[in-house]
């Protein structure tokens, strides 16, 4: 889906978004089925999201987000949760995800978390994200860690996760 902007009603409708924010105090392998939706791509689309997200906090002088594997293998697993519908759309164990993130990284200072879904390149991903001021708040926020994980479902909708941390 092409986003245009004579056409915002359409976003509402075919976009869901959220944004989580908190102050806060392993690998999962997957087998594949007929059944089962593939991750998207071969990590292509999240290395386009840190691109596009870097380079809008670099416009505004923030320092770029780097990349944690223990981020992304949560935000990947909620991504596919959500896209298979073993959790609903949202940050229903946001907390959790932050914990298990902590446990090979220590304690964080900070996190929050965007989620999206709809038929979207990484760059309107993003776009979408800024146009929210939950989710840009997120990603101008004082952070320096971050994971993202896509899945799309067998539909063909794709389910996005970003886990922004500070250290």
């Amino acid at each position: 889906m092409r986003i245009h902007t004579r056409t915002p009603c359409l976003i509402f409708i075919s976009i869901m978004l959220l944004s989580c924010s908190r102050y806060t105090p392993s690998p999962v392998t997957t087998t594949r089925t007929k059944e089962m939706a593939a991750p998207v791509g071969s990590g292509n689309m999240e290395i386009s999201i840190l691109a596009n997200v870097n380079a809008h906090r670099r416009s505004l002088g923030l320092s770029s987000l780097q990349m944690l594997d223990a981020a992304n293998q949560q935000a990947y697993n909620h991504s596919k949760n959500m896209a298979t519908g073993k959790a609903g759309f949202g940050h229903d164990g946001f907390a959790k995800r932050v914990s298990i993130i902590e446990q090979s990284l220590g304690k964080s200072s900070a996190s929050a978390e965007n989620v999206a879904y709809g038929s979207l390149s990484a760059k309107e991903a993003v776009n979408v994200w800024l146009n929210s001021p939950p989710h840009k708040k997120n990603m101008d926020g004082n952070y320096n860690l971050t994971g993202i994980g896509t899945y799309k479902n067998t539909r063909g909708v794709i389910y996005f996760t970003q886990i922004f941390i500070r250290r």
